[in-house]
């Protein structure tokens, strides 16, 4: 426990059933794949991109449509998210390895 936390109060997060410890994140749930599943449904050339778990954020997908439009949910490993890229038929990939498409930053800027 570091200093701060004996100053705030608070105790480290203890680890789960599966010995992991938790993150200040909530989990993921069915309102979570039902959004995902949606998204591909209704646009064209999709493609996932898992980001990893972090001590503040579950494990997330990042989906992103041919135009570049994106949405991010939270999902349950890397291992669910890409069951679900199979299960959907949408290409995954490792964002920490290839990064994030060129498309996706040029659709958030034409929203501003």
């Amino acid at each position: 426990m570091g200093l701060f936390d004996r100053l705030r109060g608070r105790r480290p997060a203890k680890p789960s059933a599966d010995g992991r410890r938790g993150t200040l994140d909530r989990a993921s749930g069915r309102a979570d794949l039902d959004h995902l599943e949606q998204f591909v449904a209704t646009r064209r050339g999709v493609e996932g991109y898992v980001e990893p778990r972090t001590a503040v954020t579950e494990t997330t997908i990042v989906l992103v449509a041919g135009d570049g439009e994106w949405t991010r949910r939270r999902i349950d490993g890397p291992e669910t998210a890409r069951k679900l890229s199979r299960d959907l038929g949408v290409p995954v990939y490792d964002a920490q390895v290839t990064g994030y498409p060129q498309r996706m930053r040029d659709w958030s800027a034409r929203q501003r």
